[in-house]
């Protein structure tokens, strides 16, 4: 990849208003670039290859907006720092707008650069100018971006790019959005401008913590509850929360939707992580004389659904910062008996030295970690039987498991290490999975991780999104996607049967206007088409075995993988239960 696309030289000294957005960019310090190409950053682009030669950033060229924006989502969500994504005037934002909201939804930093038409009426082309202008273009995502701007001065654009960048690397995380006028981009230039000083532009650093009196109040407790939610991905946090957990023998709750965030192995751990919380979760939720909330997505909701809203309540999070009238992301009020306005591990280090304690050693990275046992014999695989092959198959092998569908059960794996599982992907969008997989495996490639980027994603999730398969082949990114394929829209069909039962009608209708079969789609076809090597369909756990290590020796030597998996259509217990 690193001779991919160099571009020729060339002696023309003259500079223009997008050649100083370029250089803006990598005053940044971005690596990458995605995008889908378009005319109202004509001006950019040729700045990105003639004037900076493609590198720093480097453009990664995308088959549609949104796998531009789910490509950064993913590297976001392993190396916590923004790419930066280019969108073609209104049509490519109404393109990426579902890919946007997920990325707000789950609080990754973000660097979209927009572009218009020429907002003065009388530079604009007939017809095609005109229907790709729009008087104000951010406001189709502004309740789903931290911030927007749309800057008229090429100091201002300047200005506009630092502070963009210092309020999405600012916590809580979410994508801003800068839009450039294609006259401003056009413009020749004299000489190029002084770049604002990023040092008076860094983002706004976690508030201190005083944290003596959440210390008495959680180490007089006695049965006290941790709800593990947003937290970060260092190792050394993830010591900090074991030792802390560990002192004041607090069993700790850990979900699906956020990433692997405490050892589930370990006896405080409640488990199985879900979507959902079982019903022994929700009793143990109702027994506890303290509730601490690390960020927990839909704190209120989960301890209502619990039947705990009695029990004192200790809230850290940033999420009201974020609070709107029109998005209900921020979920419904969460009545706390302490408030902490700042980021959970802050507090953690905090009490950790006021107790103090004395974390022990970060995890490593180990082999993957497999709950079930392994039933090689054949027939159909259902979710527990998929799973347990996915584990023989990666035996031995340290993974991340980039996604995971919203058929498989919490209690198929187990997450030592705060990379083994990157979470889902904020706003529950279809189509996302593809493209967060791409931009998660080239940030573990670019660390040179031993890592195997691992994402098992859905037959409908995987089909909105295949196109996102093309850029990892074209980069050279190596991964594994696995298509837990039951060939339906399976989540309504839950809702369906519970619509019949509730209306007394058939349920055997369930599945009408569900299924993706007749025909079944050729995942294996359709990655290939693309340049992956691919496998598939396979219908029985050792075969699937089999074919997960041929993939992983694929995978090591760099190449992209795809396993089309033809699985029982089912739902873990909990999330059956949460759907309904």
């Amino acid at each position: 990849m690193d001779d991919l696309d160099r571009p020729d030289g060339h002696a023309d000294p003259r500079l223009w208003g997008s050649d100083a957005i370029a250089e803006m960019l990598r005053h940044l310090a971005l690596p990458y670039v995605a995008l889908n190409p378009g005319s109202s950053y004509r001006g950019l682009h040729d700045s990105l290859v003639n004037h900076l030669g493609n590198r720093d950033p480097q453009m990664l060229v995308c088959l549609h907006e949104e796998h531009a924006v789910a490509i950064a989502h993913g590297w976001a969500k392993v190396t916590g720092q923004p790419m930066g994504v280019m969108l073609h005037a209104n049509v490519g934002l109404m393109h990426a707008s579902m890919a946007i909201y997920n990325a707000w939804c789950d609080r990754v930093p973000m660097m979209i650069c927009g572009a218009t038409g020429p907002v003065d009426a009388e530079k604009r082309r007939p017809w095609i100018d005109w229907i790709h202008t729009a008087r104000d273009q951010a406001a189709m995502v502004r309740d789903y971006v931290k911030w927007d701007d749309q800057p008229a001065s090429l100091e201002a654009a300047l200005v506009a790019i630092a502070r963009a960048h210092q309020i999405t690397c600012t916590a809580p995380h979410g994508p801003t959005h800068v839009v450039f006028d294609v006259a401003l981009q056009e413009a020749e230039i004299a000489q190029m401008p002084t770049m604002p000083d990023l040092a008076r532009h860094a983002p706004h650093l976690p508030a201190p913590v005083d944290a003596a009196v959440l210390a008495t109040l959680l180490t007089t407790a006695e049965r006290p509850i941790i709800l593990m939610g947003r937290v970060s991905r260092d190792v050394v946090d993830w010591a900090a929360r074991v030792a802390l957990s560990e002192h004041l023998g607090a069993q700790v709750l850990t979900d699906i939707k956020t990433g692997a965030s405490f050892p589930t192995v370990h006896p405080l751990h409640l488990g199985p992580p879900g979507f959902f919380l079982t019903p022994e979760q929700q009793e143990a939720l109702r027994g506890a004389d303290l509730i601490l909330s690390l960020d927990w997505v839909d704190a209120g909701g989960t301890i209502k659904a619990a039947g705990a809203q009695n029990v004192p309540l200790v809230q850290i999070s940033l999420e009201e910062t974020l609070a709107s009238g029109t998005r209900l992301d921020t979920f419904g009020p969460v009545a706390a008996d302490l408030t902490l306005h700042c980021l959970p591990d802050t507090a953690v280090r905090a009490l950790v030295q006021a107790i103090p304690l004395s974390p022990g050693e970060p995890p490593e990275t180990t082999p993957t970690h497999p709950a079930l046992p392994f039933d090689p014999s054949p027939g159909p695989m259902n979710g527990p039987r998929f799973a347990a092959a996915l584990g023989e198959g990666l035996r031995g092998v340290p993974t991340t498991l980039v996604r995971l569908p919203l058929s498989w059960a919490g209690a198929a794996w187990h997450f030592d290490h705060p990379m083994d599982y990157l979470g889902y992907d904020g706003g529950a969008g279809i189509g996302s999975g593809p493209g967060m997989l791409v931009g998660a495996a080239l940030a573990l490639r670019d660390q040179r991780s031993t890592r195997l980027p691992v994402g098992v994603l859905g037959d409908g999730d995987t089909m909105m999104g295949i196109s996102a398969l093309w850029t990892a082949a074209r980069y050279d990114i190596p991964l594994l996607l696995i298509v837990a394929n039951n060939r339906s829209y399976f989540n309504d069909e839950v809702h369906q049967e519970r619509v019949a039962l509730t209306r007394g009608r058939p349920v055997e209708n369930k599945a009408i206007g569900q299924a993706i079969a007749d025909p079944d789609l050729d995942f294996a076809a359709l990655a290939r088409a693309q340049g992956f090597e691919a496998f598939g369909p396979v219908s029985d756990p050792d075969t699937l075995a089999g074919a997960i290590r041929q993939a992983t020796a694929m995978v090591r030597a760099g190449k992209p993988v795809l396993i089309d998996a033809r699985i029982e259509p089912g739902y873990a217990a909990e999330m059956a239960r949460g759907m309904t």
